[in-house]
């Protein structure tokens, strides 16, 4: 998966729900950390859509305990045929333990995520393209989710977003809660290469996700030249 092309992605922690994801997904986000038994699970995964596997620890917002088995999980997830992309945090792959999550991935044909994500504020427009930057030193595309506490927020991020396509990186963005909700739709529309939500909008893994099938639209409806991909 190179993310050259915007992928919506259905987070999950039920791998069950790819079918019912087909019809407007292009990947599932597979939540490790929410499963029961995500090695079991990807082991019989035998969908049509290729996969996302995040292990999210808990100090951003997981349920995964940050440990070496938390990583480990995700190496043996990397080997799967039909995973495309890793997720690892930009602590955890800052701070060293992650960079063999990164290599392996990389070793196995996956693309690396490196994701970052503040439940509280939008950081200021520096801080903004500092984080966006560091991610996309580590990682193939930079992951960068903020909360929006109005829509000045929105146009921070979105600002942000822009000036690092424009450096030639690749990034996600998107502002949680409910003043960020339409930056989910519109954050594409500035270079955003990947939009998740759920199948079911009682299923959100974050604040302000759209169901899949209103953020498929959303984004089609928007983006309506194609050169933006």
């Amino acid at each position: 998966m190179d993310f050259e092309s915007f992928v919506l992605a259905a987070a999950t922690a039920d791998l069950g729900d790819e079918s019912a994801a087909r019809e407007a997904a292009d990947a599932v986000e597979f939540r490790m950390d929410l499963a029961a038994d995500p090695l079991a699970a990807l082991a019989d995964y035998d969908g049509a859509l290729p996969l996302i596997v995040t292990n999210r620890a808990d100090f951003e917002g997981g349920e995964a305990t940050a440990d070496d088995a938390r990583l480990d999980a995700l190496c043996s997830a990397a080997e799967h045929p039909l995973v495309e992309a890793v997720d690892v945090e930009l602590e955890t792959a800052s701070g060293g333990d992650g960079q063999r999550v990164i290599d392996h991935a990389q070793e196995n044909g996956a693309s690396v995520i490196v994701s970052t994500h503040d439940f509280a504020t939008t950081p200021e427009p520096p801080k903004l393209r500092q984080l966006l930057d560091r991610a996309c030193e580590y990682g193939d595309v930079g992951k960068l989710a903020v909360t929006a506490r109005s829509p000045d927020d929105v146009l921070e991020l979105l600002a942000a977003t822009r000036a690092s396509v424009a450096g030639g990186d690749r990034v996600a963005t998107m502002a949680m809660g409910e003043s960020g909700r339409h930056s989910r739709a519109v954050t594409p529309l500035y270079g955003s290469k990947i939009g998740y939500a759920p199948v079911d909008p009682a299923d959100a893994t974050a604040p302000g996700q759209y169901d899949l099938a209103t953020l498929r639209r959303l984004v089609a409806d928007l983006r309506s030249n194609p050169d933006l991909d």
